[in-house]
């Protein structure tokens, strides 16, 4: 189902190939809300300097055109300003297409030609605790991944683990000696940093000890069953944590989608033996290192990536161009998504070239990096504790959900077990928009007051919005439900065609996420959405309205509730009972 702009454009393009030819076809049309009519179209503008012509004359050409095309649904089109056009639809036209919405199961939201996309995003450390760090690529990969899942591709997602690698012998050797059934080895499930910093201490404190975590290593690299066991065990108890943390963030990430780096580990000797074998790789100072043109330090120097380090073992070159090939070859990638970020750009690019050069990365496989900026504190810097460590991400959901439950103090009209309910659904939902609201590529100040107001745009403010309306359908008169599916809708004022405008605009936006991997752009009309609803609400009676009228506004209020919680859904984001 189009949009109300997908529909401008259609009319746009075919006006300007009318006026202009057919060498035009294909111009922007630079269509946007405007708030002297339902929609504005730029290309006027553009198109001057192409034709040598002013931008109003244009604009008034294509005017001309447009009406000579047909304007099926569009009541008016005026020109404007330095060369504007604005459009209004008529009310039977809107009233007509949200009638069509409110049937659509998908919302609006297209079905397209599906694709293959694996999507690598979260990728925690075994034995190690997740920090304010791995949030973001946790949150805005899974908005992502729920996204083109909605759209209809078919979604690989690769939680790529750090589980394998030196630390594991220091790890291993830890457990052996608190014991598998002592209240440390228990930390692996609750506080990991604990536990792996008691290794790193006895590593540090005990040569005794640093040569068995060393003889460790050889045995784990060498596939010793008993030293296997035990590692597994380390893993399973790591994955327990992770998936605390993932049903407490609502994250669909599950133990099918674990793709660590141990997964790779048979075909590692492999990778190097080809790309040696194939002249891309060579050995410097007994390292197998790729040498791409034009990549340099800051000395200068050529920037190498490593395949093979001078004492045998492999990195995470070795390991992520493993991954390329594995989601190319086996699981039939049409193309790479990385929620991984902003530092390791470079890297990824290196490991991209390197992959293409070897033939397992075609060029008709695109890769995107959808780069993830910093939580910084107060002070712009990285969000870090007193100490000076990372803050741990169980900790800053246990604040937020905190804050939430003293803001529901003061009602007596909530149980203990329903305050509760209410404080983690609305702090939780708090943390995630916040991270997902902003530019995933751009940095952002955590401010835990902010983000848990019911005010201003943050999750509170979108699950009040729905909460609200979910009570206004369940105040309406008990017969309305079987008048609601075959009533009409009135577009009667102002207040409601901005409403069912940004209601009939939610499925081209999915789209437009989808292609660009920018949940922040579903945040923004959504935030929109609830406050057209706030406005509407205000200016519109409902319950109060004459029978015809109070129908199709409790329709429209239906559709919101239904677009605002599909929305919210895409973003991991659940909608409370009551607030």
């Amino acid at each position: 189902m189009a949009s109300p702009l997908e529909v401008l454009e259609h009319l746009v393009n075919a006006a300007v190939v009318h006026a202009f030819g057919a060498d035009r076809a294909g111009v922007d049309p630079a269509l946007r809300p405007s708030q002297f009519a339902d929609a504005q179209s730029n290309c006027a503008l553009a198109l001057a300097r192409d034709l040598r012509r002013l931008p109003r004359d244009i604009a008034g050409d294509l005017a001309e055109a447009l009406r000579a095309v047909g304007l099926e649904g569009v009541a008016s089109v005026e020109t404007s300003g330095p060369g504007y056009l604005n459009f209004t639809f008529t009310d039977a036209w809107l009233s007509a297409r949200l009638v069509e919405l409110a049937g659509d199961a998908r919302l609006g939201v297209p079905s397209v030609e599906p694709e293959t996309i694996p999507i690598d995003y979260s990728a925690p450390n075994v034995a190690k605790e997740m920090h304010v760090g791995h949030l973001r690529t946790t949150i805005v990969g899974d908005s992502i991944a729920r996204t083109l899942d909605a759209l209809g591709h078919r979604v690989v997602r690769q939680n790529h683990i750090g589980d394998w690698g030196t630390p594991f012998g220091m790890l291993i050797e830890h457990l052996l000696d608190v014991g598998a059934d002592s209240d440390e080895a228990a930390l692996l499930r609750s506080d990991p940093n604990a536990f792996y910093q008691a290794a790193r201490r006895a590593f540090d404190g005990d040569p005794a000890f640093a040569e068995r975590a060393r003889n460790r290593v050889v045995l784990l690299q060498a596939l010793d069953t008993e030293t296997l066991r035990i590692w597994q065990e380390l893993v399973g108890r790591s994955k327990d944590y992770f998936n605390r943390v993932y049903r407490r963030l609502d994250v669909t990430l599950t133990d099918d989608d674990l793709a660590g780096e141990s997964t790779y580990n048979d075909d590692l000797a492999a990778i190097c033996d080809e790309l040696e074998a194939a002249g891309i790789a060579t050995v410097s100072n007994g390292a197998l290192c790729v040498f791409l043109p034009g990549r340099t330090g800051r000395d200068g120097q050529p920037s190498p990536l490593i395949i093979r380090k001078s004492d045998g073992g492999y990195g995470y070159a070795t390991t992520d161009l493993a991954t390329v090939r594995h989601r190319v070859r086996d699981l039939g990638a049409d193309r790479l998504v990385y929620v991984i970020g902003t530092t390791q750009s470079q890297h990824l690019e290196m490991v991209w070239e390197t992959a293409r050069l070897a033939g397992w990365l075609p060029d008709s496989v695109p890769t995107v990096h959808v780069r993830i900026g910093s939580v910084l504190g107060a002070d712009h810097k990285i969000l870090r504790t007193r100490s000076g460590d990372s803050v741990r991400l169980l900790s800053l959901l246990d604040d937020a959900v905190d804050r939430v439950r003293d803001a529901l103090s003061e009602r007596p009209d909530l149980s203990d077990g329903a305050r509760d309910a209410i404080a983690e659904s609305v702090g939780i939902a708090a943390v995630k928009y916040a991270d997902l609201s902003v530019a995933h590529d751009t940095d952002y100040v955590f401010d835990a007051d902010r983000m848990v107001a019911t005010t201003g745009n943050t999750g509170p403010y979108l699950q009040y919005a729905a909460t609200r309306i979910r009570s206004l359908v369940a105040n309406a008169p008990s017969d309305e439900d079987a008048l609601l599916e075959g009533s009409p809708v009135l577009v009667t004022n102002e207040s409601e065609r901005a409403l069912v405008l940004d209601l009939l605009g939610y499925g081209s936006v999915v789209a437009a996420v989808g292609r660009s991997y920018e949940p922040h752009v579903l945040c923004a009309h959504l935030f929109a959405l609830a406050q057209d609803f706030s406005r509407f609400y205000e200016t519109s009676p409902i319950l109060q309205a004459d029978p015809e009228l109070r129908r199709s506004r409790l329709r429209i209020a239906v559709v919101t509730l239904d677009v605002l919680t599909s929305g919210m859904g895409l973003l991991g984001i659940t909608v409370p009972d009551r607030m």
